[in-house]
């Protein structure tokens, strides 16, 4: 059957709330730099009214991937969970302009929209206070059998591994995803999600509920309790069909069992704010995976699309992505 969707992805549908800061503001706020914290509606509320000027966009970490496909000229779909309220209609409004399909029902009562807010002092490290909100109510109702069936890869968000309707949502895709022959892929997300459910991600991966799987550096130690990178990939190569793992300034790697291949960074004049680029690095390899490119070219499309993502504030392309590619030779 042929693909609607090159990607589909589902994880959590937050509103991003970005802004300048320096670590004074930071510490004023308790807030550990670098640190990612989850927080109540309360906290968000007294973190909101004290930040300065802000940037809002819908965000989350699958949603930044889904919509750097679309830019790159993808068809990509997102399922995610909004309440019906001024940021629910935020979220859905602005992932919509970007390309993407959208459908998943909002939420008629239950908590607000998700949103995280996002502080970034001059040296581009970013600090995150994220309230989960409607985003964690994604049931196994949410999931559109056809849409998912009809994506030629299915992406899966680690962050959202937490509620237990979440987790027969993912299940639930990923069985109509194999029984339609199309390819599972699930992001780590981070390293602390890693800890909380290492045992569950190692079985999705073992079990071959997931075909591709990507990583960051420190996840993947994290994934096999190892201070030593090579050993981890070693062990990395015997549990996963693929894995896509990425080493900041480092480059990237594709993982098999048979091979491994490498590509570097490329270079940025700046790192202004790290925020998304791990997403959109998915993104790029994930549009070249879904157009059958070699997996060094997916790679360096996505290594592009994290260097474009990192020269500025936000975790949105500031350039068209397709069009870098293109200047680049990689479309």
């Amino acid at each position: 059957m042929n693909a609607r969707y090159d990607v589909i992805g589902i994880g959590n549908a937050i509103v991003d709330v970005l802004s300048h800061s320096d670590e004074d503001f930071l510490k004023r706020q308790k807030m550990p730099k670098g640190s990612m914290s989850l927080i109540d509606e309360p906290r968000a509320e007294a973190i909101y009214n004290a930040m300065g000027p802000v940037i809002e966009c819908s965000g989350g970490s699958a949603a930044n991937t889904i919509v750097g496909v679309a830019m790159l000229g993808g068809k990509a779909a997102f399922i995610g969970k909004v309440k019906e309220d001024e940021l629910g209609e935020t979220f859905a409004r602005d992932i919509r302009a970007s390309g993407v399909a959208y459908s998943t029902p909002m939420a008629k009562d239950g908590p607000s929209t998700a949103r995280c807010y996002i502080l970034v002092t001059p040296d581009g490290q970013r600090t995150m206070n994220t309230y989960l909100g409607a985003a964690q109510n994604l049931t196994p109702a949410d999931i559109s059998e056809e849409e998912v069936a009809a994506a030629s890869v299915l992406y899966l968000e680690g962050y959202l591994w937490d509620p237990k309707e979440a987790k027969d949502a993912f299940v639930k895709a990923a069985k109509i995803a194999h029984n339609a022959k199309r390819t599972v892929a699930l992001t780590l997300s981070d390293a602390f999600c890693v800890d909380r459910y290492r045992k569950e991600f190692l079985q999705l991966i073992r079990n071959k509920t997931v075909d591709l799987l990507f990583a960051n550096e420190a996840e993947l130690k994290s994934l096999y309790e190892s201070s030593d990178f090579d050993a981890a990939v070693t062990a990395l190569r015997k549990d996963a069909n693929i894995a896509v793992v990425t080493r900041s300034e480092k480059g990237a790697m594709v993982v098999t069992r048979e091979s491994t291949e490498t590509v570097p960074a490329f270079p940025v004049e700046r790192v202004v704010d790290t925020t998304g680029a791990g997403d959109l690095f998915a993104a790029g390899f994930l549009y070249g995976l879904s157009h059958n490119m070699p997996h060094t070219k997916s790679l360096r499309l996505g290594a592009l699309c994290a260097a474009e993502i990192i020269s500025h504030i936000g975790a949105r392309p500031a350039k068209n992505l397709r069009d870098l590619a293109n200047e680049h030779g990689l479309l």
